[in-house]
């Protein structure tokens, strides 16, 4: 395997709001819809990895659509289930995409994928002040990305139900055991901690669905900058976050 790729993880089993990458979010388009239009654009492979569960044959209706490949695999078991999508691809190096990031910043993927390409690194990814991943933040921007062989090693190394349930978790926890780096986020954001346009709830959904098709309406083309500008001239959106942020702590 030497190729890099995409792979996207969905599934409708989510606990704080069942089916939330399916219901329509912007002009009929669901949130899988909009980021599966995304992620093809870099022009490198991409594969969806869902679930076995019969409830994600929709997401799989949906990647069809789209002509984007799906492997289905196991639910609780998520790092399994990227390990075998990847393996099945033949990517030896993966960026991984959440489903319940509408606000994925393409610029970031673009980054993420090129410097991943050229680098010998297991993990990388986007860091905020105090030294925190972007995956254990609210911010919800950016992909992550994880070598094959990283993964593979982390399957081996634990069992436990958290490291099974988030991917890569014990991977950049664990700098000792892999080749970890980082790339600091844009600096309109590095410091901040009241921005939150990852969706976990319905109250994110409401408030995300409202800023998406505004900012759409402004700037169809919309990136991270504008967002934050946005934000900043709506003081009631970054108030409904901050409940948001305060009730899902990460």
């Amino acid at each position: 395997m030497t190729q890099l790729g995409i792979i996207i993880q969905a599934r409708t089993g989510s606990t704080r709001m069942p089916e939330k990458v399916i219901q329509p979010f912007f002009q009929e388009q669901t949130i899988l819809d909009l980021l599966l239009e995304k992620v093809k654009k870099p022009g490198v492979p991409v594969v969806l990895a869902t679930t076995v569960n019969p409830s994600d044959d929709r997401i799989c209706t949906l990647a069809e659509k789209h002509d984007v490949p799906v492997f289905r695999g196991s639910e609780n078991d998520v790092l399994d289930r990227f390990i075998q999508a990847a393996q099945q691809s033949g990517f030896s190096k993966i960026i991984r995409v959440c489903a319940d990031n509408p606000f994925l910043d393409l610029a970031g993927m673009k980054i993420l994928i090129n410097e991943f390409s050229q680098s010998d690194a297991d993990y990388l990814g986007f860091q905020l002040a105090g030294d925190k991943p972007s995956i254990l933040t609210h911010f919800g921007f950016w992909a992550e990305a994880v070598s094959f062989d990283a993964l593979e090693k982390a399957q081996r190394l634990t069992s436990e139900k958290l490291y099974r349930e988030h991917v890569t978790n014990f991977i950049y926890g664990n700098p000792t055991l892999f080749n970890v780096r980082f790339i600091p986020a844009d600096p309109i954001v590095f410091m901040r901690t009241d921005v939150r346009m990852t969706l976990d709830t319905p109250e994110d959904f409401e408030i995300q669905q409202k800023i998406f098709a505004a900012i759409s309406k402004e700037n169809p083309n919309f990136a991270i900058r504008e967002i934050v500008k946005w934000l900043d001239s709506h003081p009631e959106a970054l108030e409904a976050m901050k409940k948001e942020i305060e009730k899902n702590q990460k």
